[in-house]
């Protein structure tokens, strides 16, 4: 008997997990060519249809009580070898226990969908280039080095076998982290490098995350350089295949150390000593469909199992990590000082009132001098579009989305009124198709109308814009930016994706043309946000010259956020807010789990939240609450009616046990109709 056939006799069976909002493992018998095995994806029978799994063990007998003949088999293995391992099935299940998902929707999250291609991209074939440590780092620089390295890291606490130890991972002590708090142009790249170069030294692997795909490419060149053939990125703009050709070589150990946005997180390096989380403060960290992890959270438990070091930075830390680092959780860094010459800019307010069109006369003066210097201008608006509120004066109508509870948006460009949450649009009234007053029309402005009259001020400056309506074509963005970068662009306008961590020596000028988009929402980080991308966009201004200049355009001059974001006061901000987030009840005092329910049918997700609030409130747990149920404060989105309960609490352990307890009851006799989103942890309460 050959050993391939003495092996499907000893474990004639695996089990798989499947991308599905169950935690439940389901038995097969291998594949006919017994191919099946640990780590590799398979098609196999699931329900009525076949559907992709993930194997995660093999046993040699059925699951108790379960007879071999309804057992079904696997149809055919979709991988040649594993594409992951116990350490990568550990981590899913504990991603399905902290975030209430499906194990398998953890692990389809992890590994890239595609099918092996032979071809990959790397940075390219030269061998890392090594510099000594210590050489030009100014002495902050060099003392948040040694903190850094200067410590033993953990032993590896790595699952010992497979089948229980994976399906219940143990609780972990946490990471040693570090934060480098600085001001922008202080150097927090640098460190980061240099812990890197020293984990390469020690035979250690590293995962350098970044908040968008934007910051992907600036930091990609940059370790391209300095690390050769042992680096690669990953990214979403990637096909799946490449992704995939990328995962095998990390895997195999071949690259030891991956740059990419939040996905990265999961990258399987071999030996890893150091996670770094540049920008950390940065929302889309955290993910937006299931399972919706944080990549800081995720950051912290691989750490944690492996005894690596986490590395954080921002010059607005989260309110989290701030609190954090007061408590000695997390030890602070400092980086004070702008390394390459620069210096803080001074940042201006400057009232909207009576203004008329987009741009103070101000800032167009500013505009204008900062040319003649020869010098470029950033002007940001966190809002695309031309304009984003039709009203009729005459009878109060508001133009908002047939399908979705917001205002349209309208894109000159494309001649329509666009919702940017479901994509639906219309051609704008010519009259109010109300009353029919001819009083009506768009207020409000966006990147479009920003373009319009900055064109029409200045007809002989060379200026482009940057969002997501002139950057869809692949590297569109980085040809904006580099163009940018070499001087070729005066003026360059755009969204968030012009507002972080980008470094452009011959900016002067930074405009935030309307500051308060974000204040007026109804949620309990918006100041946070507010204030975060203020500072952010300043430190695009005067990064290499002194004379750096931010010009805050504001409906609000006298609120504090914008007061305290003008003054660089990041201390005096976090403190007020600390201090009115305990009296309100939110994070970072308390922890949240948010339940949306949504439903095509307003009474059907009306029954379904009142049922979960029934089920779920005499499980709230001591010192906890539970708020709703209510509407979201997006009520419609896409056609569907949205309806939320939050269940708030000191004791996150708490918070878990009484949401899985209410999850098992609400599903016995949920209604089909209604879809359940969970969202531990939420950023975002809209």
């Amino acid at each position: 008997m050959d050993a391939e056939s003495a092996d499907v006799q000893e474990n004639p069976y695996v089990d798989v997990v499947f991308d599905v909002p169950l935690n439940q493992v389901f038995s097969y018998r291998k594949d006919a060519k017994n191919e099946a095995c640990p780590g590799k994806r398979v098609m196999a029978p699931f329900g009525r249809r076949e559907a992709l799994g993930y194997v995660i063990a093999e046993r040699k007998e059925p699951p108790p009580g379960v007879p071999e003949p309804n057992i079904k088999q696997i149809r055919r293995v979709v991988d040649k070898e594993p594409v992951f391992e116990d350490g990568e099935a550990a981590l899913a299940f504990w991603m399905a226990g902290y975030y209430l998902c499906g194990a398998g929707e953890a692990l389809a999250a992890m590994v890239p969908s595609g099918r092996r291609s032979t071809g990959y991209a790397s940075f390219s074939d030269d061998e890392p280039e090594i510099t000594e440590p210590g050489l030009h780092l100014s002495e902050e620089q060099r003392s948040a080095l040694e903190a850094i390295l200067g410590s033993s890291p953990a032993p590896p606490r790595r699952q010992e076998s497979a089948g229980d130890d994976i399906r219940n991972p143990p609780s972990l002590p946490p990471p040693e982290m570090f934060y480098l708090y600085g001001i922008t142009g202080s150097g927090k790249t640098e460190v980061f490098l240099r812990a890197a170069e020293a984990m390469l030294r020690d035979d250690k692997s590293v995962l350098y995350l970044v908040p968008e795909i934007s910051l992907t490419h600036q930091t990609a060149e940059a370790i391209g350089r300095r690390f050769g053939a042992v680096a690669c990125t990953i990214h979403s703009g990637m096909t799946p295949s490449a992704r995939l050709a990328e995962w095998v070589r990390i895997r195999r150990g071949e690259i030891r150390i991956v740059v990419g946005p939040r996905s990265a997180v999961f990258a399987p390096v071999r030996n890893l000593g150091l996670v770094i989380i540049d920008e950390e403060h940065d929302g889309s960290y955290k993910s937006g469909n299931t399972p919706r992890y944080h990549a800081r959270q995720v950051a912290m438990r691989r750490c944690s199992a492996a005894g690596a070091k986490l590395v954080m930075g921002s010059a607005t830390p989260s309110v989290e990590a701030w609190k954090l680092m007061n408590e000695g959780a997390i030890r602070r860094l400092n980086l004070t000082r702008r390394l390459s010459g620069g210096s803080p800019p001074e940042i201006i307010p400057v009232s909207l009132e009576n203004t008329d069109g987009c741009l103070s006369s101000f800032l167009k003066d500013e505009i204008l001098n900062t040319a003649r210097m020869g010098r470029q201008t950033i002007l940001f608006l966190n809002r695309r579009g031309f304009a984003y509120f039709y009203h009729c004066k005459s009878c109060g109508f508001e133009l908002t989305c047939r399908n979705c509870s917001v205002s349209l948006t309208y894109h000159k460009s494309k001649g329509r009124a666009v919702c940017h949450y479901c994509g639906y649009s219309v051609t704008p009234p010519g009259a109010c198709p109300e009353c029919g007053s001819l009083e009506a029309g768009f207020t409000g402005f966006g990147t479009e109308m920003i373009e319009e009259e900055v064109r029409r001020t200045f007809p002989d400056l060379r200026i482009r814009r940057a969002d997501a309506d002139t950057t869809g074509a692949k590297d569109s963005l980085k040809e904006t930016l580099d163009i940018f970068r070499a001087g070729g662009i005066d003026i360059l306008l755009g969204t968030q994706m012009v507002a972080k961590g980008l470094n452009f020596p011959g900016v002067r000028l930074v405009g935030v043309v309307m500051a308060d988009t974000g204040l007026h929402l109804p949620d309990f980080r918006a100041a946070e946000r507010t204030f975060s991308l203020i500072v952010q966009v300043a430190g695009r201004a005067g990064r290499y010259f002194p004379d750096g200049k931010v010009i805050v355009q504001t409906m609000r001059p006298h609120d504090p956020a914008i007061v305290r974001a003008c003054a660089l006061d990041v201390d005096g901000f976090f403190e007020a807010e600390i201090s009115q987030r305990e009296v309100l009840g939110f994070p970072p005092h308390t922890r949240l789990i948010r339940f949306t329910l949504r439903s095509k049918e307003a009474d059907r997700a009306d029954r379904a939240v009142r049922r979960l609030a029934a089920v779920l409130g005499p499980l709230v747990p001591k010192n906890g609450d539970m708020l709703g149920p209510a509407e979201c404060p997006i009520g419609v989105i896409a056609g569907n009616h949205r309806r939320q309960l939050i269940l708030r609490g000191k004791n996150m352990g708490a918070l878990h046990r009484a949401a899985r307890t209410a999850l098992e009851r609400y599903e016995k006799n949920k209604d089909s109709r209604v879809y359940l989103e969970v969202d531990v942890d939420p950023v975002s309460l809209l």
